[in-house]
């Protein structure tokens, strides 16, 4: 599987995961300011951006492309931090290889989307996937939908810039994505999670609204949770001086 990578700085490695409109390119906020004094990386996800799709896509061969694009680049133990779908990225991997993570973040993410067969989740996918189905592209999908995701406090640039970035999404990767995501349920395994973990929240998300990620912070030992107001579900994107503070303090208090 090939990955691709967007790097900056050296010394001990922190990993970006991004959501399903999202890119490398999401965490540029983030790369810059780790940057600094770590080695940061976000991917592209198979079949986003650089990186190759996979045959089969779905969370257990997106967590193995994510350790052979890991052990390609030569990162070993690192701070994992996983966005949206990228969170539930991030979940599946620790619970298949949690020796390689020291240090969790989940943002705007949730243990479970529910079953797939009930009327939300159909809902859902004819909301999100109708639009293509009618002959619709993946920048009008992003025009209507970018706008609803993010908070209060969000500026007219980064709806900007978000948008384009879920406008260069294949068609092809958001309905994998799309498709998996309604069948992702990890909530037995939360109460294995045994390295520091942390969950960001946004006061204004309706995607992975602050109390179902407070509820899940508190199936996790030990796990640290904090709520942005104003934040949506774009937080890195929205106000990434507070997200990125929130990830220093985790780190500077964390064993």
């Amino acid at each position: 599987m090939s990955v691709a990578w967007k790097v900056r700085g050296t010394g001990a490695p922190i990993v970006f995961l991004h959501g399903v409109g999202g890119g490398a390119e999401s965490f540029d906020g983030q790369l810059a300011h780790f940057g600094k004094t770590r080695r940061a990386l976000a991917w592209d996800m198979p079949g986003y951006g650089a990186s190759a799709p996979v045959d089969q896509p779905g969370f257990d061969t997106w967590a193995a492309a994510l350790a052979e694009g890991l052990d390609a680049i030569g990162v070993g133990p690192c701070v994992l931090v996983g966005h949206s779908i990228g969170g539930m990225i991030a979940q599946t991997f620790v619970a298949r290889w949690p020796g390689r993570v020291s240090h969790l973040v989940l943002s705007a993410t949730s243990p479970a989307f529910g079953n797939p067969d009930g009327d939300f989740q159909r809902d859902f996918i004819r909301a999100r996937l109708g639009p293509l189905d009618e002959g619709h592209g993946m920048a009008d999908l992003a025009a209507d939908f970018i706008p609803g995701l993010v908070g209060s406090h969000a500026a007219p640039e980064v709806v900007h810039a978000a948008t384009a970035t879920m406008a260069r999404v294949t068609p092809d990767a958001y309905r994998a994505a799309m498709q998996a995501l309604v069948r992702f349920d990890a909530r037995a395994t939360l109460g294995d999670i045994a390295m520091p973990c942390l969950l960001i929240a946004g006061g204004d998300d309706r995607s992975a609204p602050p109390r179902v990620m407070e509820r899940m912070a508190a199936r996790i030992p030990g796990a640290q949770y904090a709520c942005i107001d104003g934040m949506g579900h774009l937080g890195n994107l929205e106000q990434p001086a507070a997200f990125n503070a929130l990830i220093d303090r985790f780190l500077s208090s964390a064993p």
